[in-house]
């Protein structure tokens, strides 16, 4: 089966969450920014794949149209690990991280929903099949950097059923207002972003004790600065999380192997796909550290996310941005309802987009 044409799409969405604009890229934000490809093959089989997007998305749609494209058009789409090893290869020159990287994860999930279409099965019967048909998910707030709109939108959350909510803040007002704001049965989860050196992050992590957090994400500048975090995880009273930012698989072998982490967090959009993140959970159990995927996106990259973590014996947690789109382009397969996402169980990822909503919003 041989792949014939590549296709992106940049959907950007208009979007709601409850507070003002973050600043992604230097400028804020009024719309979600989704970066789609389609792959077509000489089957007559088309997959969807999603890169990491945000401002980011026009250099990763670069190199999907003019390198990934003429690399990857006339190869075997059913030959997914020779194949991306290959283009990693042959793109090494230019990045083991940012727009190649994302833009390979974008091609990889859509080689995965061809595989699982080929077959007639859903994505997660590949992975070893689900063991169960819904996820919890957990309402990730955007950040909002004032006490009151936190506690508003984080009580918000668990009213609509959310049994798990994250903020984005780094200072101790609005994690206190969070807690107060779910209250003292809904774990709570503190994503800051990487501000601080493995010494402020300590003392910090020391001061948040009293909120009980779930875990503490991204506590240290620069963010591959595994030792620092070895020590922050050492010192602090709760869970450490890392790994958005982790490029390839031996990123996270090195943090796994460093002691960096509790809790690690593969990107699907951004380090490599389906492919690359199957091979850390062995590393994960190994080093008795739990795998929950970061997942802020809305389409593809979502619904592998969905299908991997569904395989999990322990029970998982999805990521959801807790904001509301102007339009859907996957409807509602990454929505939550009552704090649930269900597992799809079409062939391939499970669901096509609506090609309606992808081309009114895309530029």
């Amino acid at each position: 089966m041989k792949i014939t044409n590549i296709r992106t799409y940049a959907v950007r969405i208009p979007y709601q969450h409850g507070g003002p604009f973050p600043s992604f890229g230097g400028k804020a934000r009024t719309t979600m920014d989704i970066l789609l490809l389609r792959v077509e093959t000489d089957a007559g089989i088309t997959g969807w794949g999603e890169a990491f997007g945000g401002p980011i998305l026009p250099a990763t749609r670069a190199v999907l149209d003019q390198n990934i494209a003429a690399l990857a058009i006339g190869r075997d789409a059913t030959q997914i690990s020779l194949l991306m090893e290959d283009l990693a290869r042959k793109l090494q020159n230019f990045g083991r991280g940012g727009p190649v990287m994302f833009a390979l994860s974008g091609l990889d999930i859509a080689l995965w929903d061809i595989a699982g279409k080929a077959a007639g099965l859903p994505v997660h019967r590949l992975l070893g099949g689900a063991v169960r048909k819904e996820v919890f998910a957990y309402a990730s707030m955007l950040a909002y950097h004032d006490p009151d709109v936190v506690a508003r939108n984080a009580a918000e959350a668990v009213e609509k059923g959310y049994r798990y909510v994250k903020a984005h803040e780094y200072e101790e007002a609005e994690i206190a207002s969070a807690r107060q704001a779910v209250g003292a049965g809904i774990p709570l989860m503190v994503d800051t972003n990487c501000p601080w050196t493995a010494e402020e992050a300590i003392a910090m992590a020391r001061r948040l004790e009293r909120y009980d957090l779930h875990w503490l994400e991204e506590p240290i500048w620069p963010p591959e600065n595994f030792q620092g975090l070895a020590a922050i995880r050492r010192e602090a009273p709760m869970p450490i999380a890392a790994g958005e930012n982790a490029r390839t698989l031996f990123d996270f072998r090195l943090m796994i192997d460093s002691g960096a982490v509790s809790v690690i967090q593969p990107s699907l959009g951004k380090m490599g796909g389906l492919t690359e993140a199957r091979k850390i959970l062995p590393l994960a159990e190994a080093g008795n550290v739990r795998v929950t995927p970061h997942c802020t996106y809305f389409g593809p990259a979502a619904l592998a996310t969905l299908h991997l973590i569904s395989t999990f014996r322990s029970e998982p947690i999805f990521e959801r941005f807790y904001c509301e789109l102007e339009a859907s382009p996957f409807g509602t397969a990454v929505s939550a309802t009552n704090g649930r996402v269900s597992v799809p169980e079409g062939p391939g990822l499970g669901v096509e987009p609506d090609m309606t909503v992808v081309e009114k919003y895309s530029a």
